[in-house]
């Protein structure tokens, strides 16, 4: 869950090509839930602040073929991954950029719209950046803003020892500048950057063995798989021993065997300038 990182925080996954699959793994199973209801007119020009490696472009591009979508990252690499991500899915509305969040190179107004997902959680000022991108935005023109709330995770069967793993990812990112429960803020920080209309909605995925292709996409690939990537950060720190950081993330395997139940809420935010 990828961005524009500059001083203010750090992206606690890292850049491997592990996390560039799991990132792929986690659009493509939650695209619908997350992009439904998401599409620019023709002409319109769209800034997404902090497109990492394409996952949530190829969404973009596709739900507005004719709008003008301007993707900019903090990262080379990442937006050389963004690039072939869309080239291989034929799109060619999208235009790419190196730029900062907190430095955009655009003049005032000079968006239509601005789409937002999963960077605010990195920021240590999550305001501050939605006060930037405010000010490229038109006046009238809209936001969206997607960002997860790992606090609402839960599972069955549930053990003391799956809850501290997840918990060690979100004390890792608190102490990389980031909030990895901000997903229930996004409403005051819309209204406090100045937005007017601002709605909030949770997305919620829901697990069980009767969904398959969620077992597989939303629970071991995506979530399971992130708080994976902290393992050794979280044990050098000493959040965890050994032992019972891998008997957690037994439990929460466990938990996505038959029998057992995942759920974990998105918020998606909407607002005007």
């Amino acid at each position: 869950m990828m961005s524009d990182l500059v001083s203010e925080g750090q992206y606690v996954h890292g850049y491997s090509a592990r996390e560039a699959e799991r990132l792929r793994d986690q659009a493509n199973t939650l695209g619908e839930l997350l992009h439904q209801g998401i599409a620019y007119a023709p002409g319109r020009r769209v800034l997404e602040a902090g497109c990492g490696t394409g996952a949530q472009t190829v969404f973009l591009a596709s739900s507005s073929p004719h709008a003008q979508i301007v993707s900019v990252d903090i990262s080379p690499d990442s937006l050389e991954l963004a690039k072939g991500r869309v080239a291989a899915a034929g799109h060619r509305n999208v235009a790419f950029q190196l730029a900062g969040l907190f430095s955009l190179p655009f003049e005032d107004a000079s968006f239509d719209d601005v789409f937002v997902c999963f960077v605010l959680e990195h920021l240590a000022n999550p305001g501050q950046a939605l006060a930037a991108v405010r000010r490229v935005l038109k006046p009238g023109g809209t936001i969206t803003v997607i960002e997860g709330d790992h606090g609402s995770w839960y599972c069955h069967p549930e053990t003391s020892e799956a809850s501290r793993t997840v918990q060690c990812l979100i004390d890792i990112q608190a102490r990389a500048g980031g909030d990895a429960r901000i997903g229930r803020r996004l409403y005051p920080l819309l209204v406090e950057a100045g937005f007017r209309q601002v709605r909030v909605t949770p997305r919620m995925v829901y697990v069980d063995d009767s969904l398959p292709e969620l077992v597989e996409g939303f629970s071991k690939n995506t979530f399971i798989a992130m708080v994976e990537g902290v393992r050794e950060k979280a044990l050098s720190l000493g959040l965890m021993d050994e032992s019972s950081w891998d008997k957690g993330i037994g439990d929460m395997y466990r938990a996505a065997e038959p029998g057992g139940t995942f759920c974990y809420t998105f918020f998606r935010g909407s607002a005007v300038r």
